[in-house]
């Protein structure tokens, strides 16, 4: 056992009543080991309507800006990239504990984490480290808006008219979209929004970006796979001169006449994953292959 107690932080959603049984056995298996507890303050509030005492010698913090040695994300894919928002640079390791339905990032059973928590007890958890993708605009000055761990989005708004974005890779001219938007996704990413519109499956031990148009007025346009060291320019342009831009489905309104620039972000987020866990198998079983339907 460590000398210091390991302080684990809890992030979940507010709509998962029907999980409470599972909650309550992950804040067990941890008070069992003497772990110290800290809730998100949303979830903690959600958590307090449900079972009152269930956070009784728990700590609330709000995000960003909490400290602990591991987050665990209780919920699905969404839950776990709203948790490595709060992380962020800080590099503690996320447990994603799977209780929404598809769980690529979320692989965990809430049957598997006691196992998991003894792997993490006795130093021989694996993490594995995710790319991440930052968003620059420039208009007056440069902001950054976000990091996404799966994408970023960009989109039309409130027109049924299609944007035009003007697109560089590395500063050589690729293409001008005409679509409903475009999306980049990191490897970890690909199979999520950029896979739902055409965009290939990327393993998520590769290098690379993918760029998916969306609904494209033009039948030749195809995702195309750059290196992750690439830094894409985006140009907009909309008839409405406004437009979206989701980061891991954190939507913000922008002005026609923001450019913006996407690239890899200087940290990656880490993930604990099972000891038995093979991407491929996953894979396979997550997307039904093989899967005989007769």
């Amino acid at each position: 056992m460590p000398e210091k107690p390991l302080c684990f932080a809890l992030f979940g959603n507010e709509y998962q009543s029907k999980k409470s049984a599972a909650i309550e056995a992950v804040v067990a298996s941890l008070r069992a080991r003497g772990a110290e507890i800290c809730v998100e303050e949303r979830f903690a509030s959600f958590l307090r309507e449900l079972h009152p005492s269930l956070l009784d010698d728990c700590r609330v913090f709000r995000a960003p800006g909490f400290a602990a040695d591991y987050a665990i994300s209780l919920g699905g894919d969404g839950t776990l990239l709203s948790t490595a928002a709060a992380v962020g640079q800080s590099g503690v390791p996320i447990v994603g504990v799977n209780m929404g339905r598809l769980g690529f990032l979320a692989d965990i059973a809430p049957s598997d984490f006691p196992d998991v928590l003894d792997d993490i007890y006795q130093g021989r958890e694996r993490v594995e480290s995710h790319t991440a993708i930052t968003l620059e605009a420039h208009s007056a000055t440069t902001t950054t808006l976000g990091v996404a761990l799966n994408d970023i989005a960009v989109l039309k708004r409130d027109n049924a008219s299609m944007i035009t974005i003007d697109t560089h890779v590395d500063g050589d001219y690729l293409t001008t979209y005409q679509a409903d938007g475009l999306i980049v996704s990191t490897p970890t990413g690909s199979t999520a929004y950029g896979l739902s519109n055409g965009g290939p499956i990327l393993a998520p031990t590769t290098s690379n970006l993918c760029l998916t148009p969306v609904a494209p007025h033009s039948l030749s346009a195809r995702p195309i796979v750059v290196s992750d060291e690439s830094r894409i320019k985006l140009h907009v342009e909309s008839r409405s001169h406004q437009f979206l831009v989701a980061v891991d489905g954190r939507s913000i309104p922008l002005q026609e006449g923001t450019d913006l620039t996407i690239s890899k972000a200087p940290y990656t987020i880490r993930i604990v994953v099972r000891k038995a866990h093979q991407y491929f198998s996953t894979l396979r079983e997550k997307m039904m292959w093989g899967a005989d339907q007769r």
